[in-house]
């Protein structure tokens, strides 16, 4: 039952994705409400990963300092570890991650709300193809958003790291900045970019898609909101193994 539960609800979102990607209307609408997308989802998110990113990155370097006692070991490797957990790890699937919480479960209680109030089925019944029209800007919108977060996540979380060689003596800055960089590997920038992009889609139409199909009330929407960020949550972490392997073999 479990399994042709999961298969009937993968069909489901196939079809509804299919929906989504037509061709808009009006473009001039779709501009319209991509750019105020862009605004609710992309830019309002901004200082919340500023916040998180600095404290994560100082934390990282506090960590990796810590635990890296052996005289062995060069002291710029604790810049060059902080810097690689950030590039590979954080900028990407753990902020994938919190985003998840505040952007899946608004972009499913949004929805949701219009579905149960039903103005959904107002633009249905004007010939509106509602999907196309609510939820393919937000899609838009957030993948296409969601490298600038990873850049601004990137940029914290190495500036969190270089506060803590400025505030406490565990590091010297000059180490800290050589570790950095140290070994660069571009690709480890495209890597987290190339990840983002697919995280955000997968934030943006599973919440679209747990709000499209709710039925009952207010109830029902935050059970929406709250499956929505769960199931994201599983997926992020299902395709983070994957991509993984595709792109660092």
């Amino acid at each position: 039952m479990i399994i042709e539960k999961s298969l009937g609800q993968f069909g489901k979102y196939c079809r509804f994705i299919v929906r989504t990607f037509n061709i808009p209307d009006k473009w001039s609408v779709f501009g319209r409400r991509t750019v105020q997308e862009v605004s609710k989802l992309g830019v309002d998110s901004i200082p919340l990963v500023i916040i998180i990113s600095l404290f994560i990155g100082a934390v990282c370097t506090i960590q990796m300092k810590l635990n890296t006692t052996n005289p062995l070991m060069p002291a710029y490797s604790v810049g060059l570890a902080t810097r690689d957990i950030v590039l590979l790890e954080f900028s990407n699937s753990i902020l994938c991650l919190i985003l998840a919480g505040k952007v899946g479960s608004n972009i499913a209680s949004e929805i949701g709300t219009m579905r149960v109030t039903e103005q959904i089925d107002a633009l249905d019944i004007m010939g509106v193809n509602s999907a196309n029209f609510l939820v393919l800007p937000k899609i838009v919108a957030f993948v296409c958003f969601m490298p600038v977060l990873s850049a601004f996540c990137i940029g914290t979380s190495l500036l969190g790291g270089y506060f803590v060689t400025i505030f406490t003596d565990l590091i010297s800055t000059s180490r800290y900045t050589y570790g950095i960089q140290a070994f660069f590997n571009e690709w480890y920038v495209w890597y987290g970019l190339i990840k983002s992009l697919f995280f955000a889609f997968i934030i943006s139409s599973v919440a679209s898609f747990f709000g499209y199909f709710v039925k009952g009330g207010a109830l029902q929407v935050g059970k929406a909101s709250t499956n929505a960020v769960v199931s994201s949550s599983i997926l992020i972490l299902l395709f983070d193994v994957i991509l993984t392997k595709l792109l660092l073999q």
